[in-house]
């Protein structure tokens, strides 16, 4: 067994990182920009400024490198290819964006349109990540 090739983890998981930036930016911002004024404004709360969103994209790559990171130590056992990077990105989709979609859901009453759309928009950004971060990747 070969070991981990760090420097395309962080490559693939650079570019994973972006997609994902990307989606976040597109959904977040474009598709749900104006729900999410009025959920700030329901709990009388600012929306988020410049340190937010600097710490939310830093995170969101790290999240990518994690993608490829995954990818890696489960490619041993399922091999390499789409299906493995599928397999990565489902857990965690599963992980991040269905577990607190729905404990949000539950304690801030987010409306379940926005959860639902949120969680199919999450699962084909985390698959298109992993797929692109997995295709750069290449064992050590």
């Amino acid at each position: 067994m070969s070991q981990i090739n760090s420097g395309r983890v962080l490559l693939g998981g650079l570019v994973a990182g972006l997609v994902l930036n990307i989606g976040e930016f597109l959904l977040n911002g474009v598709l749900f920009g104006k729900e999410m004024e009025d959920i700030f404004r329901s709990f009388n709360v600012p929306p988020p400024g410049g340190s937010f969103f600097v710490a939310a994209i830093l995170l969101t790559f790290a999240l990518g490198v994690f993608i490829v990171w995954l990818y890696a130590l489960i490619r041993a056992r399922m091999g390499p290819g789409p299906k493995t990077a599928i397999i990565a990105a489902v857990v965690l989709w599963f992980s991040v964006y269905v577990y607190t979609g729905i404990l949000n859901t539950l304690l801030f009453r987010t409306p379940l349109k926005l959860v639902v759309i949120g969680i199919v928009w999450g699962l084909a950004e985390y698959i298109l990540a992993a797929l692109a971060g997995g295709w750069l990747y290449r064992e050590a």
